[in-house]
């Protein structure tokens, strides 16, 4: 079982000049200790579900751009990419330069988007559920396109593209991991069997997370893909450090159902979080198959 650390929160410490050295140190200390990924969000407003929306919040790519030059070894991606935020071919750009500087440690993250207040307060479109995912299908559609030979036309019904020239190509063989985030039955899992490598469910605890699985099982048979082929991760939602037990045993009931990462979130300075992820939390980690 591989643990990642989703970072999301930059408001600790609140002086903003403490923002940078404060998210070299945790993600220094965490690849040390053993931490497998490093995601954060693709907000630019804080999400008001966990705090509010004014407080400290960066660009993605431009943060984990800063993250892969202080570290060597940590997988590096967003959880998740919001679809309406980017055009298709330069998110594909930005992807494939992340993979490159990192030394192909890229992955692509990405979802449908959702929080409408940022989208609206940054003029972002918002357009309804159907066509966001259809955007999305597209957008992964031109990212395999883009990270191939093919460096023709993509005629779309949202985008068309007249060359899609990636120069340089991903370092990732064949092209950095795509990850799908969300739960979504419908939608979701069926865009997960159709073009991901990996899909991110919310850790709802194991019976709900076996049965987002199973979804994802019958969706693979339906499209004639090999459902083992594709890696599963649950964003936990307990956190590990206040019962550290029930966590791990919550953990070993992902593992039973073929998840082979979880994310936690850091609920104090980042920096001790991370360093008590390396003292008390991946040690007892490694035992979980």
């Amino acid at each position: 079982m591989k643990l990642g650390l989703h970072y999301w929160n930059y408001s600790i410490p609140a002086d903003p000049a403490a923002i940078a050295p404060t998210l070299a140190e945790a993600a220094t200390i965490a690849e040390q200790a053993g931490v497998a990924s490093f995601t954060v969000m693709d907000h630019f407003f804080q999400m008001e579900a966990m705090a509010p929306a004014e407080e400290p919040m960066l660009e993605a790519y431009t943060t984990l751009g800063f993250v892969a030059a202080r570290t060597q070894r940590m997988t590096l991606g967003v959880l998740v990419t919001g679809v309406m935020y980017r055009y298709p071919g330069l998110l594909a750009k930005t992807a494939t330069t992340l993979d490159v500087l990192s030394g192909g440690r890229a992955r692509l993250g990405i979802g449908a988007s959702w929080y409408e207040r940022e989208q609206r307060g940054l003029g972002v479109p918002v357009v309804p559920v159907a066509e966001r995912f259809e955007r999305l299908e597209e957008t992964l559609r031109i990212c395999r396109q883009m990270w191939s030979d093919d460096n023709g036309p993509f005629e779309g019904r949202h985008y068309q593209l007249t060359e899609t020239i990636n120069s340089p190509q991903p370092l990732s063989r064949p092209h950095p991991p795509i990850m799908i985030g969300g739960s979504g039955e419908k939608k979701t899992l069926l865009l997960v069997a159709r073009y991901a490598d990996a899909c991110n469910l919310f850790g709802t605890g194991a019976q709900g997370v076996a049965h987002k699985l199973e979804v994802l099982r019958g969706h693979c048979a339906a499209e004639g893909r090999d459902y083992d082929r594709i890696e599963k991760t649950v964003l936990a939602s307990r956190p590990p450090l206040e019962d550290l037990d029930g966590f791990l045993a919550e953990v070993a009931d992902y593992a039973a159902l073929g998840v082979s990462e979880v994310q936690v979130t850091p609920d104090r300075h980042p920096v001790e979080f991370a360093q008590r992820l390396g003292d008390e939390v991946l040690p007892r980690l490694a035992a979980i198959g």
